[in-house]
């Protein structure tokens, strides 16, 4: 995995690379390996020099990714298992950081998993309820374990069904952090960022349902 990490960028530029987000500094996708298997891997070149000194002083990305796996791992929580990490330096400061770990292939983000996928039937009440009650009690016992992200939103969630239960990874992971107790405020900032974006996502496909009731009303009006 050393070695694989060494030529991300070769490989982020060939045909082995498939993307799933190209968003400011940040890049990811899957890779496939030679063996037929598959990681992940995620680069993230930094905004400025100034910001590049702070992490050669604060801890890059990828170190701090490492870090936040190990907390959540050692408490007994899941994450995408890092493979191999790397930082890119020049002058002295970090340019880019780089992160290899297990690609989640069998889990979905949690939207896709309550919800349903675009272009699919949507899930019911039930299913839901049981996503969010799940959940629930998975962030309560996160926070009970002095553990908590500076960034929790749905995309950095994932889920699959596993040994006849839910089992929830964590992802970005360079924002978890642990403290002796977690305040009441922080376990709010987590459940109201989250209960935001999922929102968000929601209000956006009910807008769209109903744009395309309007246009098939507007049909057969016609």
């Amino acid at each position: 995995m050393a070695a694989l990490i060494e030529q991300a960028d070769q490989l982020m530029d060939s045909s082995a690379f498939g993307m799933v987000k190209a968003e400011g500094k940040t890049r990811a996708g899957f890779l496939a390996c030679p063996d037929a298997s598959a990681v992940f891997i995620k680069r993230t070149e930094v905004r400025s020099k100034l910001a590049g000194v702070y992490e050669m002083a604060a801890g890059s990305r990828a170190s701090r990714a490492l870090r936040g796996a190990r907390i959540l791992r050692e408490a007994g929580f899941h994450c995408a298992m890092p493979l191999a990490a790397m930082d890119v330096t020049k002058a002295g400061v970090v340019r880019a950081s780089y992160l290899l770990s297990e690609a989640l292939q069998s889990a979905l983000i949690l939207s896709h998993f309550a919800l349903g996928r675009e272009g699919e039937a949507r899930r019911g009440y039930a299913r839901r309820k049981a996503v969010s009650d799940a959940l629930a009690s998975e962030l309560r016992c996160m926070h009970d374990a002095g553990i908590y992200t500076r960034d929790l939103q749905e995309t950095n969630i994932m889920v699959e069904e596993r040994e006849g239960g839910l089992r929830f990874y964590f992802l970005d992971l360079e924002d978890f952090r642990r403290a002796s107790s977690v305040s009441r405020r922080r376990r709010m900032l987590n459940l109201v960022h989250l209960d935001r974006v999922v929102r968000r996502k929601a209000v956006a496909e009910y807008l769209e349902i109903k744009r395309t009731v309007e246009r098939a009303h507007s049909r057969r009006r016609a």
